[in-house]
């Protein structure tokens, strides 16, 4: 979403309540809503209509390109750059060399994901908009930006009465 969107916002005191308030603002057709939780709410991702992140594929590939870094990296320093024979051993042996590969496949997965993670995120975000200082310790909220398919104020405010929000607010997020 974009920065600071102007909105309305829906106040709601219980997990119950924002779930399937979640689910109904989903099926009146609104695409760009956030959910607003102090802590994970079981089913929120398919009430909201959130799709699978992209991020468990960035991870995938970058192990791939951390082992194969590691092999290619092991192989050239000690067949190509350094041979040294050591007691007849072959130059490149690979079981000597799984635990570079091993480690470089979680470094380049590990930190490509917490790269990715704070992509999707949009972080870091300096002096992020508040819609209510409780959404962080006890309240849920549900946030519809103007710009959303078939926003109408009212309309908007009269669903989320209909829907036993405790507080309605124009808002900013």
């Amino acid at each position: 979403m974009a920065k600071n969107q102007v909105g309305i916002a829906a106040i709601f005191l219980t997990e119950h309540q924002v779930l399937s308030a979640a689910a109904k603002v989903r099926d009146m057709g609104f695409k760009k809503f956030d959910a607003i939780t102090p802590y994970p709410v079981h089913g929120m991702e398919e009430a909201s209509g959130i799709q699978r992140s992209w991020i468990p594929w960035v991870t995938f590939f970058a192990g791939l390109v951390g082992l194969s870094f590691g092999l290619w990296f092991t192989w050239w320093t000690s067949a190509v750059n350094w041979a040294i024979n050591v007691g007849g051993k072959p130059f490149w042996s690979l079981p000597a060399f799984i635990p570079i590969c091993f480690e470089l496949t979680i470094l380049f997965a590990a930190l490509c994901s917490v790269a990715a993670l704070f992509y999707a995120a949009g972080l870091p975000k300096i002096d992020p908009p508040i819609i209510d200082k409780d959404l962080t310790s006890h309240k849920f909220a549900i946030f519809i930006p103007s710009t959303d398919t078939g926003y109408d104020e009212q309309k908007v405010k009269d669903m989320f009465r209909a829907l036993g929000a405790a507080e309605i607010k124009k808002a900013e997020f």
